[in-house]
């Protein structure tokens, strides 16, 4: 015998807020991506790239003061400082990433001067499919001049600029195999900023907030029960920035040893929660039972499986 009911509860605890944006500006974009807003000439500067998501990636913080004293905002792959000192169209500048975050693991003996340009300002070339990845998106004026050549680094094949690192990863597409760095969120942890920092915030002038990815987990109260028992699975739906999901249609379906499958269907409340209670009589002593979720929203799907054992 067996009873499935659902009912919604408020778990504030699991969950943690939506923490506020700290200001709000008529200029600004949201990152659905990343849950962070960009502003101002921020996001002029941002804008004025056609390959911003491709050079710089997406926001990893909101604008703030750095611990070294400068208006910055960290992005995947690099950090915007605003310098109001600065003519119209020179305010926002790099951080020299590379050189900052550069430590040598020894070069690779990899020349060609048939395949390679080297400059005189640091003694570097560039080579090969980086040579041809460095010229199409901006040179210099983009990624600074070389100050490394190849190296191994992570066990991958790189090489440092001082605004960024290429590297390359042979397991991609053929045109799609040099790839940029995220050098942003590794000076930001060597810089000792504060984490709470990378935390998404809500978006600025109400802008909208668009779920691109479903994250389910669940769990059961009890790891092990009796044969005849009670039992809670808890599920907790996310978006691709850890933030509930409420309004998502859940469906768990409860595998018993005997082959039976029961099945029931909870929707999300407003913490991003759906909870089962299960009430069963006679299982097989040692048994384990298995349960598969699927949780919809939108046309976006996530799926987990959790368990629970039957005591001997």
């Amino acid at each position: 015998m067996r009873k499935i009911i659902t009912f919604p509860l408020l778990l504030i605890l699991l969950l943690s807020t939506w923490s506020p944006a700290n200001a709000q500006t008529a200029d600004s974009r949201y990152f659905s991506e990343t849950g962070h807003n960009v502003a101002g000439e921020f996001l002029a500067f941002y804008n004025g790239n056609s390959n911003a998501t491709l050079l710089f990636g997406y926001p990893i913080t909101e604008q703030f003061t750095s611990r070294d004293g400068k208006t910055v905002q960290y992005f995947q792959r690099a950090r915007f400082e605003y310098l109001p000192g600065n003519s119209d169209g020179q305010r926002v500048q790099f951080t020299l990433l590379g050189r900052e975050t550069f430590v040598s693991t020894g070069a690779l003996n990899v020349n060609n001067t048939f395949a390679c340009r080297t400059y005189a300002e640091t003694g570097f070339p560039v080579c090969f499919a980086f040579l041809e990845f460095f010229d199409k998106y901006g040179g210099v004026a983009q990624f600074g001049y070389p100050i490394s050549g190849f190296e191994y680094h992570e066990n991958k094949l790189v090489q440092y600029f001082e605004k960024t690192r290429l590297e390359w990863q042979p397991w991609r597409a053929e045109d799609q195999r040099v790839v940029i760095s995220d050098l942003g969120r590794v000076y930001f942890d060597k810089l000792g900023e504060d984490p709470a920092l990378l935390a998404p915030v809500s978006p600025m002038n109400n802008a909208p907030r668009v779920i691109t990815d479903l994250r389910v987990r669940a769990f059961v109260w009890k790891a092990v029960t009796l044969a005849t028992d009670n039992q809670l699975f808890f599920i907790i739906v996310q978006d691709q920035n850890m933030q509930p999901v409420p309004d998502a249609n859940c469906t768990a379906v409860v595998n018993w040893p005997s082959g039976i499958k029961d099945s029931t269907i909870i929707r999300t409340n407003t913490n991003g929660v759906g909870i089962i209670s299960l009430a069963f009589n006679d299982q097989p002593y040692g048994s384990l039972i298995y349960t598969d979720l699927s949780c919809t929203y939108n046309e976006l799907v996530g799926t987990t499986t959790t368990s629970f054992r039957i005591w001997y």
